[in-house]
């Protein structure tokens, strides 16, 4: 069952245009639900605004300082812990991924696999930020921002080139060589 804006204002006892009028999307009502500080509903497009260029940089900041806030960290630890019990906040912060950078990251990008490149992105920043700030593991950890963005954003960025096929990927097939024009007697009858 999706979660719809009429759905929350039935179930807070409110007409649902005064949802509406607070949050207008399903997106902003979640990202205040979930205390976020920024609503993705303009932020994801203003770090794609500026185009690929330079991308990989700021997905990877925007990721380390969403993180860094600690009351979002913690809303976050908090519902992966609870694992399968709480299997509707897991389904909604997964269509909420989906729809808030998944989706537009990928109309960005515009390349046949771009939701697979998008899809690695995200990965990669979730194990980044979880080895950072979960499991505490060093030298990430402790590891000043900008040092950390320096190692993390070309990968992000090269998977955001879409002139550079994935692994997974086979490379385009050589054309083959035009054959040389052949200057060889033809064979005679013998007769």
């Amino acid at each position: 069952m999706r979660t719809s804006m009429k759905g929350v204002a039935a179930a807070a006892g409110v007409a649902p245009e005064v949802v509406n009028r607070y949050w207008n999307s399903k997106e902003s009502l979640f990202a205040a639900a979930m205390k976020l500080p920024f609503d993705p509903a303009s932020a994801v497009p203003e770090l794609v605004a500026p185009g690929l260029d330079g991308m990989g940089e700021r997905l990877t900041r925007a990721t380390l300082d969403l993180l860094g806030d600690e009351e979002t960290r913690n809303d976050f630890i908090a519902l992966f812990q609870a694992g399968t019990s709480a299997t509707k906040a897991a389904k909604s912060m997964q269509d909420f991924i989906e729809r808030s950078v998944v989706d537009r990251l990928v109309r960005t990008l515009g390349v046949p696999d771009a939701r697979l490149r998008v899809n690695l992105i995200v990965a990669y920043l979730m194990g980044i930020a979880s080895t950072r700030y979960i499991v505490r593991l060093e030298p990430i950890a402790s590891m000043p921002e900008d040092d950390l963005v320096r190692l993390v954003a070309p990968t992000i960025q090269n998977w955001l080139d879409p002139t550079k096929p994935l692994k997974s990927q086979k490379p385009p097939a050589p054309k083959p060589a035009a054959k040389p024009a052949t200057t060889e007697p033809k064979p005679t009858d013998g007769g």
